[in-house]
């Protein structure tokens, strides 16, 4: 049998989270480590060219994130139809792009750090150095984005575990490679950049060797169908439309981050504090709505809406269940975490102040994150933009009505109608998108993402 045969169970479900969940908790860890060991070469810019540098790589990167959401959604849907050659040929595709990708980004390299210190400006010093540490770093820009498609192609066939293991394996090379490189050879910035490049070419090594059998295939290699007109298209439409649509919630959070910085420096400095617990809130739902991406792509694919209708429910209740558990632990422990996160008193007091709001976070946040996965399997991206939209102007207006009254609670409470907004906007959705399974046949002939209204 098949996974994608498999009766949906809360075993299988937890068999594809738990994994991306570990996944997720590992990467704090090594931007931890890359700033501990340039904090031992004793000066201050090293430090800042390795933030400044990996946050200018990590905006660019940013904008390819569709390529592991749309993978996850097109190889779940082709798998669940049994069309092994397609879920082959997809394969091939994503690699394609992500490597055309990282080569513009090389050739693109001057104009992206003119542009990245034209809007954030160093000292001379930390500027050369953040120079140096995208020089090198930049060329394993086709590794990292190639990855992003090799890991959504993995979770769309349930093989979190080869997801995690490529995770802790890069991750453990680049932390070995940053105290060789840069406690032993002495290389400091330099060595950072060459520990993170080997890394990810080593990662994306990895990926590739758990697709083995896939890149074996025949159809991996059948250039007719991989640049089928048709199948391009709809990959072009489904990644651009995601590509809107985390445009739009990163204008959210960054105008968040603008509107708090209006508020004063404790404002500021307490909003980063909490923002925290939001990561550690798409850490943990993250792994149950990579888990409906899978399944309902699957069924999906397989034309299965009873099977369709389980699936989306099951991993529901478990992210419903991780978000309630989340509450109950920042309502328990959410004092004691935002006094490790910092020893300022008028943050630590401006941070509880604000820390119901935290508690409110995951339970808001557990239908929108749940949602999208299962419209991401379903590639009904077009809806996701859609809702995205409304669900921005939202929180616009609820800013512009919140904010001068309330402060930095109005700011808050406006963040939290756009988590409820985009659950209830794409709730809303959901009934004809559960009607349309099936209605395309069981061949996996699904109709092109966004032609479905």
């Amino acid at each position: 049998m098949t996974a994608a045969a498999e009766p949906v169970s809360h075993a299988r479900i937890l068999r594809i989270a738990l994994p991306i969940v570990l996944s997720n908790a590992t990467v704090p860890i090594l931007g931890a480590v890359d700033t501990g060991v340039v904090g031992q070469m004793g000066a201050a810019a090293p430090i800042g060219a390795v933030g400044i540098g990996a946050i200018v790589l990590s905006a660019v990167y940013w904008i390819f994130g569709f390529l592991r959401m749309g993978t996850t959604g097109l190889a779940a849907q082709a798998e669940g139809a049994g069309d092994r050659a397609e879920v082959a040929a997809l394969l091939t595709r994503v690699l394609m792009l992500g490597a055309a990708a990282g080569l513009a980004i090389i050739l693109l390299q001057g104009v992206i750090l003119a542009g990245a210190f034209r809007l954030a400006p160093a000292t001379p010093e930390v500027e050369a150095l953040a120079r140096d540490y995208l020089g090198i770093r930049i060329w394993s820009a086709p590794a990292a984005i190639a990855l992003y498609g090799v890991t959504g192609w993995l979770i769309a066939l349930e093989r979190t575990r080869a997801v995690l293991a490529v995770q802790l394996c890069m991750n453990a090379l680049n932390i070995l490679l940053d105290l060789w490189f840069v406690l032993g050879l002495g290389w400091g910035v330099r060595g950072v950049a060459f520990a993170t490049f080997l890394a990810e070419w080593s990662g994306l090594a990895l990926g590739l060797w758990f697709c083995r059998a896939a890149l074996a295939a025949p159809a991996a290699r059948a250039w007719a169908r991989i640049f089928d007109r048709a199948r391009l298209l709809r990959m072009a439409s489904v990644n651009a439309d995601i590509l809107i649509r985390s445009v739009l919630l990163q204008a959210i959070f960054v105008s968040f981050l603008f509107l708090g910085a209006g508020l004063g420096d404790v404002a500021l400095a307490a909003n980063q504090v909490l923002l925290q617990f939001l990561n550690i809130t798409a850490y943990a739902l993250d792994g149950f709505a990579f888990a409906a991406e899978a399944l309902v792509g699957q069924a999906f694919g397989a034309g299965a809406r009873a099977r369709f209708r389980q699936g989306a429910a099951m991993a529901s209740a478990w992210g419903a269940g991780a978000g309630v558990a989340l509450a109950a632990a920042f309502a328990l422990a959410g004092g004691a975490i935002i006094d490790t996160m910092t020893t300022a008193p008028e943050v630590r007091a401006a941070a509880r102040d604000a820390l119901p709001w935290m508690v409110a976070a995951p339970v808001l946040g557990a239908a929108p994150w749940m949602l999208d996965g299962i419209f991401i399997g379903a590639t009904r991206t077009r809806d996701m933009r859609d809702m995205m939209a409304l669900s921005a102007a939202a929180y616009a207006l609820a800013v512009a009505l919140l904010l001068p009254a309330f402060g930095n609670h109005g700011l808050w409470a406006a963040l939290s109608i756009s988590f409820l907004a985009r659950g209830a906007t794409l709730g809303a959705r959901y009934p004809a998108l559960e009607r349309s399974v099936g209605a395309a046949g069981r061949q996996g002939k699904a109709p092109p993402a966004g032609n479905h209204r």
